[in-house]
């Protein structure tokens, strides 16, 4: 089987594990990887990043040069991709942003002029309703009325897509699979101790961006709630440790000040991401408190829920038991397999985390449905298969 996969997530090495794990599930495999020659992913301030051939035999990645360097929705690309499609003849094209995305109209319309008869495929993430305006709109159904298949990261997308008229095949699965080579149960004593953290507290952590949607002003009225509720007759000592950067910051050490717990917070810098597997087993439970948005009408509004939550499948694969509120895709992320708290619900989370501190032989049970959930559904090579599967049923 021939795939030709575009996304800009692949400018990336880390992201390609799944195509790796893919083009070892059977000999005939092979994965043409495009992607934006010329990328800027944070936007012109954070500079652009200059995309590198890379050719591993049966997995290639092809840098095309390419209009619109950092909205996912305008990128197109330029010379070259007409040529590499005629070449490679691929059974079937995947493209990684959205329905309404210009590249995939773009190869979709080559797909055809070509005379390919190859399946076009599209991801998105996108779970919240919309309305689209002409000519965006034109653009969304004619993408929609040509797709063979789609792959959406959440139940939610499903919804979506039903929604906007499409009806055919839908496969529900996430874009990125966590690597069990990194990812996996170690105990991190040494870092733990080197963050000052004693052997008997409790440490409840989050690592991601420090932004007002991911909850994070929420968790820290939760930890201010645990102090009082660890003061209690079976009280606990517990530390919290909040790993990222963001424009949140500021306003978490003043809420962690004014609630009397700065001693108990340890902010830590971004880290490598070789490196977040270890910060992940330093922890006693992993925190998700997500909220979503409540205002959304157009693509174009800031509404907002929760699309997935990587960060939990990576604890996951670690034994590590997780905690996310309900928002989005969360509880379905999580299965039976964590905790799962009402968003934005400050004395539910601070009673979910007494909990899980509390009792060794629950953490213990979710740890071990959680590692066996992940590795069903959510490693780079269940993701693999699970793609390998739906290309079947569609070429069938």
């Amino acid at each position: 089987m021939k795939v030709l996969v575009v996304g800009h997530a692949y400018i990336v090495d880390l992201n390609r594990g799944k195509w790796r794990e893919f083009v070892a599930l059977d000999k005939g495999n092979q994965v043409t990887v495009v992607v934006p020659q010329r990328w800027e992913p944070g936007g012109v301030q954070s500079g652009v990043v200059v995309s590198e051939p890379v050719d591993e035999g049966a997995l290639r990645v092809v840098p095309i040069p390419n209009f619109h360097r950092s909205n996912q929705s305008l990128l197109c690309f330029g010379k070259g991709i007409g040529e590499l499609l005629r070449q490679f003849r691929p059974d079937v094209i995947q493209v990684e942003q959205t329905a309404k995305a210009l590249a995939y109209a773009q190869m979709i319309w080559l797909n055809r002029h070509l005379g390919l008869k190859a399946k076009n495929v599209f991801f998105t993430w996108w779970n919240l309703s919309y309305d689209l305006y002409f000519p965006v709109s034109e653009i969304e159904r004619y993408n929609l009325k040509r797709t063979d298949g789609a792959i959406c990261g959440n139940q939610a997308g499903e919804e979506i897509l039903r929604e906007r008229g499409y009806g055919g095949p839908i496969k529900v699965m996430p874009q990125l699979g966590v690597d069990e080579r990194i990812f996996f149960p170690q105990r991190s004593l040494d870092l733990r101790a080197s963050l000052g953290i004693a052997g008997n507290e409790f440490v409840i952590g989050f690592i991601g961006r420090l932004v007002e949607e991911k909850g994070l002003l929420t968790l820290v009225r939760a930890l201010v709630e645990l102090r009082h509720l660890a003061a209690q007759a079976d009280g606990f000592n517990w530390r919290c440790l909040f790993i990222g950067q963001g424009p949140l910051k500021k306003d978490l050490l003043a809420a962690a000040h004014a609630g009397g717990i700065a001693e108990q917070v340890i902010f830590v810098d971004p880290v490598p991401h070789s490196e977040v597997a270890g910060y992940i087993n330093a922890l006693d439970a992993m925190v998700l408190p997500s909220e979503s948005s409540t205002s959304f009408k157009t693509m174009t509004s800031r509404g907002w829920k929760e699309q997935f939550g990587h960060v939990l499948i990576e604890a996951m694969a670690c034994k590590v038991p997780v905690i996310g509120s309900d928002s989005g895709a969360i509880p379905e992320v999580v299965g039976q397999s964590g905790f799962v708290f009402p968003e934005k619900d400050h004395l539910a989370l601070a009673r979910t985390i007494r909990q899980a501190a509390l009792s060794d032989d629950l953490r213990k049970s979710l740890s071990a449905r959680g590692y066996e959930r992940v590795h069903s559904l959510y490693t780079n090579k269940a993701i693999a298969r699970q793609s390998w599967e739906f290309y079947q049923q569609l070429l069938s």
